[in-house]
């Protein structure tokens, strides 16, 4: 916690560190609520990669045949390794995570997959989802500007601290290609979560306490120029009630325009 002008005030990124780096360790079942997946895509995906999954929807769908996809929030791996199997060999899939717990179970379980699949398409890289232009030791962007065909994400831009927000969509933009496109699943709320639930920790990173509003989060991609911005999917019954609040999953979808 730091102190703030009416006290302390939560540290929302030391928050999800602590509960995703233990999450990565011992399978944490409350957390986010997960779907199921084709059963044949996470035949080849190691036991531990698929129990310690954190997600609210499948945006791996929206995935074709020779994309490069980036993966923002990779955790285990399970999406990316997902992807992988779509895209095939012709394709190309990038995770970035922040958590040391998160990234080395992805990494250790990237050459079993591709053993199992017969190619080695996918790569892990630490970093935060709303610095994708931090510059690496050569000095170029973590991830290249429009170097990517599709952003997916799963119950990942919701634990990004509030400060970061705008960086985080302009990134989401700068490194798609034209025509470049999204999947993005999140949880979202019917109206503002006040402050003193996003002091919460634990609600912060359980996905709740730092969501978008429902038609905000729609416009924030209209308004970067993504084209046909709709909830392809969009949970009837809220997945939580908090002080009235209602919370439930959506994957949002939507395309830039060709060039």
């Amino acid at each position: 916690m730091s102190e703030g002008c009416c006290g302390p005030s939560l540290d929302q990124t030391q928050a999800v560190e602590e509960r995703y780096g233990a999450a990565a360790q011992e399978q944490e079942a409350c957390l986010c609520t997960p779907v199921a997946f084709d059963s044949s895509l996470l035949a080849v995906i190691p036991d531990a990669v698929v129990e310690r999954d954190y997600g609210c929807g499948d945006p791996t769908r929206w995935v074709k045949s020779g994309d490069t996809v980036l993966d923002l929030g990779s955790g285990s791996g399970k999406n990316a390794f997902i992807c992988a199997q779509v895209v095939g060999a012709s394709g190309a899939v990038i995770g970035v995570d922040r958590n040391a717990d998160m990234l080395a179970l992805s990494r250790q379980a990237a050459p079993v997959v591709a053993e199992k699949v017969g190619f080695d398409n996918v790569r892990f890289v630490e970093g935060a989802i709303e610095s994708l232009d931090a510059p690496t030791a050569a000095g170029e962007p973590l991830i290249a500007t429009g170097s990517v065909d599709v952003v997916l994400s799963n119950c990942v831009l919701n634990l990004v601290n509030p400060s970061g927000r705008t960086s985080l969509l302009n990134n989401i933009r700068r490194v798609l290609r034209p025509g470049g496109r999204v999947a993005i699943s999140d949880i979202v709320c019917d109206r503002p979560v006040p402050d003193h639930l996003q002091q919460d920790a634990e609600l912060w990173s359980g996905c709740i306490s730092g969501a978008w509003q429902e038609e905000a989060f729609l416009a924030d991609f209209r308004s970067l120029g993504f084209e046909e911005v709709s909830y392809a999917d969009r949970s009837e019954q809220p997945w939580r009630v908090v002080e009235g609040i209602e919370f439930r999953a959506v994957t949002l979808i939507g395309s830039l325009p060709a060039a």
